[in-house]
Parts: structure tokens; sequence; C-alpha cells
């Protein structure tokens, strides 16, 4: 959720810093703050609202040089979106700067402890308990890593802590547990950021951080150790991305732009996945054949659209494996204690590898001695670090809240992991899984040819800028599809929306249907188990009683016609892989009705890209 930059350097930090906040602001937040250190003590500004405003505030009222700073967007958890309860808080004293990302637990019990002392609070968060604890070591004569170390250390909950202190002027330390943070290494200069968007105008270099992890910058050397002190070694990467890839390139949005890079964010997710041989290969599979084979069940653990794909994944999965999938949200999955053991395979989806529900969901099958294989698109995230195998998606950044192609790409995961354990397990021969991946690898150009009709379905969706609700039905992998355009419109047009199995209409939804509601159809290729004329049926169902039809049907399906108020085109494709193709359409239509409503497609309301609090 919330974004943290820190610096120290050569450059103006307070430069880097609202640059860095800039690059993060994709993650959803209610206020913005900096603070630097400058001539023994810290100058900061903070400003609810967007980070317009906090430049407005140090415009009028500018803050001195300084070449370490630490700033933050925040997303309200403890207080409301105020100005005092923005980041940075300071201590009783002024001494120590902190910001802070996730949830301190224990903050009531600390709260009491302090206010003992007489310690007055200014702000509702629980952020400022920190500042109060730092100050107090400080002040007492520990070195702020000591002072971090012994604080984080009756901290209970998720948090990343920056702090600077005031007569440290080259220092910046940090501390991690369950939420993200991840150093920037520089030429006299190193940086920090809640993911590396925040630096990488500056460099590709990154550190890992650990779990219950500190990490202390001065310009010219990092060092890390735990929270009880013990030095630790770091895990350094490349990040294979540039600041090019998280610009926009001429569209009005980010999301816009990840929607036309799906064809190339598809195939990028296909490369190197053949041996020589022609044989299906995961290089980051890191359980053996024989470990696969002993899988008899597979629990898929999800949130949000990563649970859509999810319940695509089981389609697939009991198809070509014959094993049993179960798909579940991973905020609930703890909480009915669900039966594993050694021979259930947990597959955790998430794009930043960060989501706390899914972290926690993952701990806890692997107490039961569950595998647990990750998929996700971020390299040194705590969620593949924490599995046992990982297939990363290679999206490339995803800036817009609401996920495009990070979907399409975790759809083809799913898809490449069912390939793989039928491979392992024989239940598919090999002729039959090439011929699966020869489909996957044309769905590049499938999907290329859907967005070159963008045009009518911008127009379809400026036609319903008065609609006050939306019903999307689907049949097989097209039901999650349905589940997923109806999330988008919620997301970006804060329209109700709903998504049905179309077989349950009668058991309730229909009461909706009125004259004039728009249903989108995801209509399914004809020739498999009837699907096709099961889902005519339900697109008469809904006619009969006034609604306006609009399906997405394949090329050639003209018995559509008849049934259709509006056809949007699909390419021929399986079943199975439809949903490749299928979500497209409904991505554009929720992205150009929330322009044309005028919201803020790359940033909706209310929410923010990675949760990293459950």
């Amino acid at each position: 959720m919330c974004g943290i930059v820190g610096y120290v350097g050569h450059r103006p930090a307070q430069e880097v810093v609202i640059e860095g906040l800039r690059r993060l602001e994709y993650r959803g937040y209610d206020s913005a703050g900096i603070a630097l250190v400058d001539d023994g003590r810290v100058a900061w500004r903070k400003k609810a609202g967007k980070l317009a405003n906090l430049e407005k505030e140090i415009a009028d009222s500018p803050l001195p040089a300084s070449s370490l700073g630490i700033g933050h967007t925040r997303w309200a958890t403890h207080g409301g979106p105020t100005d005092a309860n923005a980041h940075p808080h300071l201590g009783y004293g002024g001494r120590v700067a902190v910001v802070h990302n996730g949830i301190i637990e224990n903050v009531d019990e600390l709260r009491r402890r302090i206010e003992a002392d007489d310690l007055v609070f200014a702000s509702e968060t629980d952020t400022e308990i920190a500042a109060h604890l730092l100050e107090l070591q400080v002040a007492s004569g520990e070195d702020l890593t000591t002072a971090m170390q012994r604080v984080c250390s009756v901290l209970d909950g998720a948090f990343t802590l920056v702090a600077v202190d005031a007569e440290r002027p080259d220092v910046v330390v940090a501390a991690r547990r369950n939420s993200p943070l991840v150093v920037g290494l520089g030429e006299g200069e190193n940086f920090l950021g809640s993911d590396v968007a925040a630096f990488i105008e500056h460099t590709r270099e990154a550190l890992e951080l650990g779990q219950d992890q500190v990490v202390t910058l001065t310009r010219d050397a990092v060092s890390v150790t735990t929270f009880d002190g013990t030095p630790v070694q770091g895990t350094s990467f490349h990040v294979d991305w540039d600041l090019a890839a998280a610009e926009k390139d001429g569209h009005d949005w980010f999301m816009r732009k990840e929607i036309f890079e799906q064809p190339r964010a598809v195939a990028d997710s296909l490369i190197g996945r053949r041996t020589s041989r022609g044989a299906l290969r995961l290089d980051e599979m890191r359980l053996s054949d024989q470990e696969l084979r002993d899988i008899d069940k597979v629990i898929v653990i999800a949130c949000g659209t990563s649970f859509y794909a999810g319940l695509v994944a089981k389609y697939a999965i009991e198809h070509w494996c014959r094993i049993p999938c179960e798909v579940e949200l991973a905020s609930e999955f703890r909480y009915r204690d669900p039966i594993l053991d050694y021979t259930t395979l947990v597959v955790a989806i998430s794009q930043s590898g960060e989501t706390a529900d899914t972290l926690q969901a993952i701990r806890h099958a692997r107490e039961q001695r569950s595998k647990v294989l990750a998929i996700c698109n971020t390299n040194g995230s705590t969620i593949p670090r924490e599995s046992d195998a990982v297939i990363y998606t290679h999206a490339g950044p995803e800036i817009g809240v609401a996920s495009t192609k990070g979907f399409l790409t975790q759809l083809v995961a799913c898809y490449l992991l069912g390939l793989y354990l039928a491979q392992v397990k024989g239940t598919k021969y090999g002729d039959e899984i090439d011929e699966v991946l020869r489909q996957l690898e044309a769905m590049p150009g499938h999907i290329e040819a859907v967005l070159a009709g963008h045009e009518q379905v911008y127009e379809l969706a400026r036609a319903h800028a008065r609609t006050p609700s939306v019903l999307f039905l689907g049949r097989h992998a097209g039901y999650p599809v349905a589940l997923e355009g109806a999330l988008k419109l919620k997301e970006l047009a804060y329209l109700h929306a709903e998504g049905f199995a179309a077989g349950e209409l009668k058991h309730g939804p229909i009461a909706l249907v009125d004259d004039g509601v728009p249903v989108l159809c995801v209509v399914p290729p004809r020739g498999r188990d009837q699907l096709h004329g099961k889902m005519i049926s339900g697109i008469q169902e809904v006619r009969a009683r006034g609604a306006r039809t609009i399906c997405l049907a394949e090329e050639g399906d003209d018995v559509i016609d008849a049934y259709a108020d509006t056809v949007i085109r699909l390419p021929h494709v399986p079943v199975l892989l439809q949903p490749l193709v299928a979500v497209v359409p409904l991505q554009l239509f929720a992205c150009e009705l929330a322009t044309t409503l005028g919201h803020d497609v790359d940033q909706p309301r209310n929410l923010a890209k990675s949760v990293t609090v459950e």
C-alpha cells in the first residue's frame, strides 16, 4: 500500500524523494510527506491529499538543502487521511523522524506505556508510537541502528519502518517485517523504496531484505542485521526493466498502456519455457518430479483479480491433470482449518508478491508440510522467497492499480503449471502438451486482433455513461472472466456490477434484470459439452426480460446474431484458453467508461496496488 522512499548521497534529497514518491503513486495513497536532515535538525512537510498538495506546501514554505531524506505516501489505516496523521512522524523532541508502512498490532499496549511517561501524541496513528520509542532510545545514547533493532523487537504486526536522526546527517536506517522494502545500490549514494520503481531512474542494482532485518545506509555502505543485531548478508539482484517501461508512452493512462502491452507481456511470459527437445520447462521449479508426482490435490490461494485467475486454473488443472483443485480466497484460507499435508500443492498467486493475506496463508500451509508454489511478477518479493517454487510471470512493471497484463500473464502461468503437472504425472502425452503450447504461443497475435477493434468497445462504453448497473454472464472458463469484468467496472467506474454463472440465473440473479439493463455475455466457443447452446439459453432468458445483450463471441458464430444487440468478435481459440482474449474487451470497456465519467483510472478511490496489511 503505502509508498516509502529513502535516500542518502550526493544529490538534492528533496528532488530524489519527491520523484520517488511520484513513481510510487500507483500504490494508492491519501496523503504525502517528506523529512530532510539539515544542520542538526529535522525539516519536514506533510499534507493530506495528492502529492501536488505536498509540492505546493514546499513551494510556499521551502525546505533547506540536504543530501539525506525520507518520504512517504500514506493509505490510511490508524486515523483518517489528515495533515496530522500524514507521515513523517517525529519523536517527542523532534530529533527522530519516521515513516511507516503496515500496522503495529500492539499499539494500544505501547501507547499506554508511553502515555504513562506524560508524552503527548500529535496524531491518531500507530506510527507515532515507533517515533517516540526510537527517540527514547537515541536520547539514552544508542545509535539509530541499535535503537531500531530494540524497538522492532517489541513491536507486533507487519511493518516497514524508515528513520533518520537529526544528529546523524549521514545515516538512514530501516527495518521490515512482513512488509515490502528494497535497497537500491548506487555509486556514492544508496536508496530505499517500497519497490524498485522508487529509484529505478538512478540504479538498477538492488538488494533484497529478509524478514525481521534492519538495514543501515550511508553514502558508501549498506549493512544488514537481524533484529537481535546479528550481521547478515543481503541478496543482490539486477532489475531487468528500465525507466522507460514505467512511462505512459503517449497513452492517457498507465492502465490503457498496459492493456495494449498485453500481447508482448504474454509473449514474454512464454519465453524459455521449452527444452531443446521441446518438453515444457519451468526454470524456477525447485520441486522434484517425484515431489510433484506425490501431489494428489492442488489448492490455489489468491485475492481479487488473482483469485479469478485461480478459478481459470482450476478448470485447466483438473482437465489436464485429473487431480482435484480447490480455489480459496487467501483472506479466508487459514480460518476454516483447511486439510493439508505433504501431498497438497498450494499455489499462491500474487502480482506484487507482498499480499499480506496470501503471505500468511502460505506460511500456514508450510507449517502443515504442504508444498508451496508462487505465481508472481515481482522478483525478490517475499512470497516467492518463502515458497518452494515460483513461476515468474515477466509482465514488467504494472503501474495501474487495476490489474490487466498482470492478470493475463497469471493466466499463462496457471496454464503452464497445469501442463507441467500433466507432463510430470503422465496424464498428457508429449504431443498433446506441445499442441497446447503452440496454441498459447499464438495468443499474442490473437490478443493483438482483439485490441485492433478497440474503437467499437470505446464507443460502446461511452454509450453507457449513464448506466447505473451492468451484469456479466459466463459459463465454464468464461465465468471467471465475467467476474473479472464486473470487478474492473467496480474498481474503475464505481458502478454496481455483478458477474454470474449463466446457469445460476434462474436461482436468483435474474431478479436484477430489467428493461435496458446491459448484460455482457461471454459466449463459449462451439463444440464442447453443449456449453454454447446452454449459454444461448441464458441470453434468451435475459433478453425476454428486457436486457440489452452485448455478446463476446468467436468469429464465425452466426448463431449469436439473433440473440445479441451488440456482438464483439473474438478469435477462434479453445474453450480453456478463451479467457486470454475474452477479458481484453472488458478491460477496454471499463477503462473507457471510467475515463468518460472523469475518474482517475490509474488510482481509483480507496484502492491500493499492493495490499500489505490484513
